[in-house]
């Protein structure tokens, strides 16, 4: 048991360049900033051992954006154990690109628009973060920490059932975004007569950490929800979604603290509910009266005051506990799972479809938007089949996914990251096997190299299909996602 030591960083990471915002299946160009999206670092010591996290208000963490990162502290601080660091998205669908050019946007389809492209933006956010890093690190100070959990209804199933097969009914269709549904599908249509219901629940629980310095003055806090943060989807300014609403309502009370925001397993959820349409309106008129806003608005200011409410509830007896020396352990391992199986029927639908859309032409009139829309749209599309033909032919030389987790104690206290849009049931899994008090899942978190993110399907996932449980969105099976539920209890156990 040691002493610990605290420190925090945040950056605004916005950008006013037009910069491609990821999360649809088209490029969006971004319009300006709406609200910051910003990089929040958590350093904490005990003399023995370290952890930093990093938050980001992004979509994902990939195109070895984690590398960079690594190396940039390293240089900055000789001898820094950089393997010590995570970092993990809030999965904000209106974060800027930093995925690693292809050439096809440049050449083929943003001749007319001109944009930052995402090696820049990512030199830029990366440096950024490492210099967050640092600074977290040098302001460590002696301090202590308190934690509990709370009620926040924020995450809701998007994955709606049926009693028939959506994919036998008339006119059904089949193609690599949303039609591949069975008898479950993403955002389905819940005023439907087969309807049966959501494959998953609702997630209320709130994870909260909070820090403090030796006076016992609040000094930052982490808050660990079961809900990706995209809530707008598909607007064209950068915004960190609820997460920005949220920071601001807290501070308007403790003060300019930092907030580092963390995505627990929410692949099946998300922030909007589906069957109660009419009675929402009707909440937010009479709550917010006749403001001009968007449905998602107001439901951004919603999501954070429940948010905050949990917030001090818990703050309220939680900080009767402050804790300043407690056993740290920070375990990295790389464990192998089992990678989803393409069949060979896959595999020829996929070459077939290929085939097809390589009959298509990028566009030759229309508006440099119109032009972006479809370009982007057809070349993501090759992209999503080409990706099933490789992985069938490197199957067999290649059936298990490493993954680099971290796993750490924080004296009755742990947090486990993946790289996934992980369904719920896999953290309740380990949460309900954890010998800890309570066991933060940290989804989203960055791996070394390129790749990053996809969704991790249950078996009821697997069997319902549907977007998010097919075969371009697993590149895991339900198999490698038990796998990733014993190895994270295995660890847990190891270090309790």
């Amino acid at each position: 048991m040691g002493n610990l030591k605290i420190g925090w960083a945040v950056r605004d990471v916005s950008t006013d360049k037009p910069v491609n915002i990821p999360g649809q299946f088209c490029m969006r160009i971004s319009k300006g900033i709406l609200d910051p999206v910003t990089v929040t670092a958590l350093f904490i010591e005990d003399g023995k051992d370290m952890v930093c996290m990093i938050s980001a208000d992004l979509v994902v963490i990939r195109s070895g954006l984690l590398d960079e990162v690594r190396m940039k502290v390293a240089k900055l601080l000789p001898g820094f154990p950089a393997e010590k660091i995570f970092m993990s998205a809030t999965h904000t669908h209106a974060g800027p690109n930093h995925y690693r050019d292809t050439g096809w946007d440049e050449k083929d389809v943003t001749t007319e628009i001109k944009i930052a492209s995402g090696d820049e933006y990512r030199d830029f956010l990366s440096t950024q973060t490492a210099e967050a890093v640092v600074e977290a690190y040098r302001e460590r100070v002696p301090g202590g920490i308190a934690y509990g959990y709370g009620f926040a209804t924020v995450a809701h199933s998007r994955r709606v059932t049926y009693f028939d097969d959506l994919s036998k009914r008339p006119g059904a269709v089949s193609n690599s975004t949303h039609a591949l549904n069975g008898h479950s599908a993403m955002y389905g249509n819940t005023d439907d007569p087969m309807f049966a219901g959501y494959e998953a629940g609702t997630e209320s629980f709130v994870n909260l950490l909070y820090t403090f310095n030796p006076e016992g003055k609040l000094t930052g806090a982490l808050i660990n929800v079961p809900c990706p943060s995209q809530n707008d989807e598909g607007i064209d300014r950068l915004s960190a979604s609820f997460w920005h609403d949220t920071r601001q309502l807290i501070r308007r009370k403790h003060g300019n603290i930092p907030i580092l925001a963390q995505c627990a397993a929410g692949g099946d959820l998300s922030p909007r509910q589906l069957h109660y349409k009419s009675a929402e309106a009707r909440r937010y008129h009479l709550k917010y009266g006749n403001d001009p806003k968007s449905p998602e608005d107001f439901r951004r200011r919603d999501i954070a005051e429940r948010i905050a409410v949990a917030f001090d509830e818990v703050l309220a007896w939680a900080k009767k506990d402050i804790l300043t020396a407690l056993p740290l352990t920070h375990k990295v391992e790389t464990v192998m799972l089992s990678r989803r199986l393409i069949t060979r029927d896959e595999y020829e639908a996929d070459k077939a479809m290929l085939a097809e859309l390589n009959k298509d032409e990028f566009a030759r009139t229309g508006t440099p938007e119109e032009k972006l829309r479809h370009d982007s749209t057809l070349a993501a599309g090759r992209g999503r089949c080409q990706q099933i033909i490789e992985r069938f032919e490197k199957l067999d030389a290649d059936p298990k996914l490493p993954m680099e987790m971290h796993v750490v104690r924080l004296g009755d206290i742990a947090f486990a990251t993946n790289r996934f849009e992980l369904y719920m049931d896999y953290m309740h899994r380990i949460q309900a096997r954890s010998p800890f008090i309570q066991t933060f899942i940290v989804q989203l978190t960055g791996v070394p190299g390129d790749d990053g993110g996809t969704y991790l399907a249950t078996e009821r996932g697997e069997y319902g299909r549907g977007y998010s449980a097919s075969r371009y969105c697993n590149i895991v099976s339900s198999k490698g996602g038990q796998e990733l539920v014993e190895e994270t209890v295995k660890i847990l156990k190891e270090i309790a």
